[in-house]
């Protein structure tokens, strides 16, 4: 008679599973118990990785962050004019959220209730203020509308990618990350660009 393997898990593993089990029953429905259950570990291994379950929100909270974060430090997102600079950074969110939907996706969910919920919503609006920061300097420069004003639109431009993580799916036909990415790009600077 042979017994199942049990598998092995790593930190990074692990994390996907917190991430997914936080998704579905929100962090502060998630216990131990049921994070140990969803990886099919006891609770004593998931300590034998991480001090608990805040360690692994902060873990998943800072991939996101860091790949959102990541853009400001490309060269595209750094050099030229402010409005293909904000384009650029539309695009790469765009992406970033796509490729690490389910990490974003919990960046998006936090309410600030823990130590490490502060601290990322903290950094989001660090980031968001960066982002603002362009467009506000494209607007400056007459680079794009100056009919609306800059907080509204900087909402409405985080809104339409944030709510990407609501509804896009990998296997979504037809939809891939580039093609997501180049349609929001167009319906943000059709509106936003100065016409010439």
């Amino acid at each position: 008679m042979t017994t199942a393997k049990r598998d092995t898990y790593t930190p990074e593993t692990l994390l996907s599973v917190a991430v997914q089990v936080f998704i579905e029953r929100g962090y502060d429905g998630t216990s131990m118990e049921h994070l140990s259950k969803a990886a099919g570990i006891s609770k004593s291994s998931i300590y034998h990785h991480v001090s608990g379950k805040e360690e692994l929100l902060r873990r998943a909270v800072s991939r996101a962050l860091d790949g959102l974060f990541g853009i400001l430090e490309e060269e595209h997102a750094r050099e030229g004019h402010a409005a293909d600079q904000l384009e650029y950074v539309v695009r790469r969110m765009v992406e970033v959220l796509i490729r690490e939907l389910p990490y974003v996706t919990l960046l998006l969910r936090v309410r600030g209730n823990t130590d490490a919920e502060r601290w990322a919503l903290e950094r989001r609006r660090d980031f968001d203020h960066r982002v603002a920061e362009l467009l506000k300097a494209a607007a400056a420069d007459g680079e794009v509308r100056g009919d609306v004003e800059v907080r509204l639109a900087t909402r409405l431009v985080f809104g339409m990618v944030n709510s990407i993580a609501e509804w896009y799916r990998p296997d979504t036909r037809g939809a891939g990350e580039r093609e997501v990415s180049e349609a929001v790009v167009r319906l943000v600077f059709g509106g936003l660009r100065r016409e010439s």
